[in-house]
């Protein structure tokens, strides 16, 4: 059997920091096909792209999935599609303004990347184009990739 892993970006600046992405990573665990997960220390940080007094704290989450083959773009945008909805139960407040700016959140949940896969779809890009230029991701990161 093969195995594959996920590696997430998870943060909350808004409500009990702690407790959201505690809930989001046994949430987590619960996913059809995980057999396992790692998860990194807590890291504080700013918020990046808009002003708030509230600062972030993140994790990084390396998920392992038990797979026989690699992804296909519509079974990833499935797995995003299942990290929304655990976004949406645990908080149901938008990402984003209406303007489409960001905002605080009470949990966010980003997909970095699928093993040494790349997709680009209108709805995902593997890996997180932007991940590189955060430090809350690549810090956490690199703790859970060892």
């Amino acid at each position: 059997m093969h195995y594959s892993t996920v590696y997430l970006s998870i943060g909350s600046n808004s409500g009990d920091r702690r407790a959201n992405i505690g809930r989001a990573v046994a949430a987590l665990s619960m996913l059809d096909g995980v057999v396992s997960e790692r998860t990194s220390s807590y890291y504080s940080s700013e918020p990046w792209g808009f002003v708030s007094d509230n600062s972030f704290l993140n994790i990084a989450v390396a998920l392992r999935f038990r797979r026989s083959e690699p992804w296909t773009e519509s079974e990833a945008e499935a797995l995003l599609d299942r990290l929304q909805a655990i976004e949406r139960r645990i908080s149901p407040m938008p990402h984003r303004n209406a303007d489409g700016s960001y905002r605080d959140r009470g949990i966010d949940i980003d997909i970095i990347a699928i093993d040494d896969q790349t997709f680009d779809t209108s709805r995902l890009s593997v890996p997180h184009p932007l991940a590189g230029q955060r430090p809350f991701v690549t810090i956490p990161l690199a703790e859970v990739s060892e």
